[in-house]
């Protein structure tokens, strides 16, 4: 059975846990990468990712895009949403259907 697992730094995650969630709180770019690397190899299923570390991560997360599994999230952290998380499911959509599709106020 796959697991989902939760990275980013401490604040924006740790509430993640009370849903029964694998949270892997980091604190630079190189903990991320091993981290992200390391549940990318076990086959962890679903990985959400704070939009402020896959930022960091984005060569890396690009390896895993045309795979099904994982499956990488991008979620706001607790400094705001940058919108990077909508406009990748948008894409992923737009990729998918091959339509544009709109959000809120678009």
């Amino acid at each position: 059975m796959y697991k989902i697992a939760v990275l980013g730094d401490y604040d924006s995650i740790y509430g993640f846990a009370a849903l029964g969630l694998d949270t892997y709180p980091v604190k630079n770019p190189e903990e991320a990468k091993e981290t992200f690397l390391r549940l990318a190899e076990e086959k962890t299923g679903i990985i959400y990712i704070t939009e402020a570390c896959a930022a960091v991560l984005k060569h890396e997360i690009d390896r895993y895009k045309e795979q099904l599994v994982p499956a990488v999230v991008q979620i706001p952290g607790v400094n705001g949403n940058t919108g990077a998380g909508i406009d990748g499911v948008k894409k992923s959509v737009e990729q998918a259907v091959g339509s544009d599709i709109l959000f809120g106020d678009n």
